[in-house]
């Protein structure tokens, strides 16, 4: 039987590759997200049929119920949830507008929080549960405090599944990306970070970045898929940085 996995947060970048990837190898997707018009446009683009778009806004609980309700009524069972809801803005922590600072939060921190107590008691003894973090879960910069915090207790929820979830078996595992490719590089100034001098002059010139490129979202899908698979049968609360090497130099 074909396996099923939810990708939360699939109509682009990083989520989008993570749903094309596992098509690919013939999974059944279920897709979530706030725009249901591009996630459907990303599911109707899918190898393979039986695929499934679905409008979530992960701060809605009653848009979180009838997710739950929609996967509970498929007839395949879930073998793997993937949660991949971010936005990506800079405000300090002084901001006026706490609502502002705390959406990052809502969206990123207490929408995967909510999406794992919906989902989770549907999924199969055995199955996998992937969480996407950031390189900025243990790393500062200006303006990133409410993203930060939210990505750092992606990490720790990460491990706290690992620990409740290992009598079922599910292994929760996450992906702390660095710099990648996809919409979320555009800032709110309508630049693309990564085109910037900035980027070049820090990452590239200076070799802050061995690998001197930003990643791919395609390269992210394919650590997703390693960690759905049986290959990292032993792997459980485990943080799988990929950036390139950015992490290991000053």
């Amino acid at each position: 039987m074909r396996k099923t996995v939810v990708v939360i947060g699939g109509s682009s970048g990083i989520g989008k590759a993570i749903a094309e990837r596992f098509a690919h190898e013939g999974w059944r997707i279920m897709v979530g997200a706030p725009d249901l018009a591009a996630t459907q446009k990303v599911v109707g683009n899918l190898a393979g049929e039986g695929h499934v778009a679905v409008e979530i806004d992960v701060v809605s609980d009653a848009q979180i119920e009838r997710l739950r309700t929609q996967v509970a009524g498929q007839s395949a069972g879930l073998h793997t949830l993937i949660n991949c809801a971010g936005i990506s803005r800079s405000i300090p922590l002084l901001e006026p507008d706490f609502a502002k600072w705390d959406q990052l939060l809502q969206v990123m921190l207490y929408g995967t929080v909510k999406v794992c107590r919906a989902l989770v008691p549907q999924l199969e003894d055995g199955g996998r549960i992937i969480n996407i973090t950031s390189i900025h879960h243990d790393r500062v910069a200006y303006g990133s405090s409410a993203y930060g915090m939210a990505k750092a207790a992606i990490t720790q929820l990460t491990r706290a599944l690992a620990v409740e979830l290992a009598p079922r078996n599910i292994l929760t595992n996450a992906i702390a990306p660095g710099f990648v490719n996809t919409p979320m590089s555009v800032k709110e100034d309508g630049k693309n970070e990564l085109e910037t001098q900035w980027f070049y002059d820090n990452y590239i010139k200076n070799s802050h970045l061995p690998l001197k490129r930003a990643g791919t979202p395609e390269e992210i899908a394919g650590v997703a898929w390693f960690l759905a698979g049986p290959d990292a049968s032993y792997m459980t609360g485990s943080v799988l940085e990929v950036n390139g090497g950015l992490t290991v130099t000053f």
